[in-house]
């Protein structure tokens, strides 16, 4: 397997970059679309909301057929496919009209993500090992979430000024970028044996048959899965719910570094403050985790902290210490993210890698889909947010106990996943 340093940079930097190439029209409909959307050809803003989740729901039963493709392709063709999908869907919002159209194209990017997940996520695993995968995996979440930022950012500022059209058709020619890149730097053989082809799977997976038969048996790997679930599902309804909080308990506009600004104007720049920084954070998150006292302790440390910002945020506080609660939030949600796919690619080492991150791709994008409902269906209580950010609150701290490393594990760092 190729694990140095030297060999591992690249395949993963590359396959990060061409993944934020390719985020950059889904990150931009979430700023544009629900300002512009006649000029996409929608008769109602109920159609907004559908076409920016249909891609996740999608998602659900597209991810054990995109692992399974995974077992019978090299990473190559899965991560072409994947460019060339999400070129086409993201010029095609500037080249179709219309909610039917509109709901295919938004139905077809899903496979897309789905395969270049899937393909981050066995290619950090393929060119890592248990000294460097929590940086690697950092490296990857923390870049390839610089398309989004950009795509926010260049697609706000750009759709005023030529229209969503133009903004659309030109974001997936960028899309397209990555095509050449696979082409010469991606190894054409996976990590295996020398002189053999090998698949995505036999690439990342050095597990044997025993173990591939019976990875759902693995507690380590249940306990990974089901981590993710609910911590997807909790740091969704942050991302849903933010505009809400600010603007319930801060109305009007608010001063942040000398600038007046609205409730969803400010929730805005807060997220777009968190993905500047996560390509530096993720990576520096990812290192402590392989350092001699493994990941658990930093993961643990993490989960306390959002613990206590979500517990805060609800609140009517001083605006500086709201302020300071969700920026602990979100420094805290960017190594609970990072360390989360790091303590799940540890798992899949242990048992059939693509099997098990497919079960993880599952249930992390099963999470996301019930968080934003879960937390506007309490916010219709009485108690508005408070129960939603409360009870989340409490679930961090529960699964911060649940993975506090036993003596044994303390004494074996690094660890691997944590296991229970």
């Amino acid at each position: 397997m190729m694990s140095s340093h030297a060999n591992g940079n690249r395949p993963i930097t590359l396959v990060a970059v061409v993944t934020a190439f390719c985020l950059l029209g889904d990150s931009m409909l979430y700023v544009v679309l629900p300002i512009y959307w006649h000029e996409a050809g929608l008769t109602s803003l109920w159609q907004v909301g559908v076409l920016l989740s249909v891609n996740r729901f999608v998602r659900l039963p597209l991810n054990p057929l995109i692992g399974w493709l995974y077992k019978k392709l090299p990473l190559r063709a899965g991560l072409i496919t994947a460019v060339l999908l999400g070129a086409f869907t993201t010029a095609g919002y500037g080249l179709f009209h219309g909610f039917a159209a509109w709901l295919a194209l938004r139905a077809i990017w899903g496979v897309a993500w789905s395969l270049l997940r899937m393909g981050g996520f066995l290619t950090v695993i393929a060119y890592s090992d248990d000294t460097n995968r929590g940086r690697l995996m950092g490296r990857y979440n923390g870049l390839s979430r610089i398309g989004s930022l950009f795509g926010m950012l260049l697609g706000g500022t750009l759709a005023p000024i030529v229209g969503l059209s133009a903004v659309s058709i030109a974001f997936g020619v960028v899309a397209l970028a990555g095509l050449p890149s696979i082409g010469i730097w991606l190894p054409r053989r996976g990590a295996g044996s020398p002189g053999k082809p090998s698949t995505a799977a036999a690439a990342a997976s050095p597990a044997s048959a025993a173990d591939t038969r019976a990875w759902y048996k693995s507690a380590t790997v249940r306990k990974a899965i089901a981590t993710g679930l609910i911590l997807s599902m909790l740091q969704a309804i942050l991302t849903a719910t933010l505009s809400l909080v600010i603007e319930t308990n801060y109305a009007g506009t608010q001063t942040l570094l000398g600038i007046a600004l609205a409730g969803t104007a400010l929730a805005g720049v807060l997220q777009a403050v968190r993905w500047t920084a996560e390509p530096l954070l993720a990576s520096s998150f990812g290192r402590l985790s392989d350092g001699p006292k493994g990941r658990l302790p930093l993961f643990v440390a993490a989960l306390a902290a959002s613990a206590a910002g979500f517990a805060l945020m609800p609140w009517p506080l001083p605006f500086a210490l709201w302020l300071a609660a969700v920026l602990l939030v979100m420094i805290a949600g960017t190594a609970v993210s990072t360390l989360m796919d790091a303590l799940a690619s540890d798992a899949a080492r242990t048992a059939s890698v693509v099997a098990v991150m497919t079960a993880y791709s599952v249930a992390t994008d099963l999470g996301s889909a019930i968080g934003p409902a879960a937390s506007y269906a309490l916010a219709g209580w009485s108690g508005g947010l408070v129960p939603a950010y409360v009870g989340s609150a409490v679930v961090f701290a529960a699964i911060a106990l649940w993975h506090l490393p036993s003596r044994r594990q303390r004494d074996a760092a690094p660890d691997v996943a944590g296991s229970a």
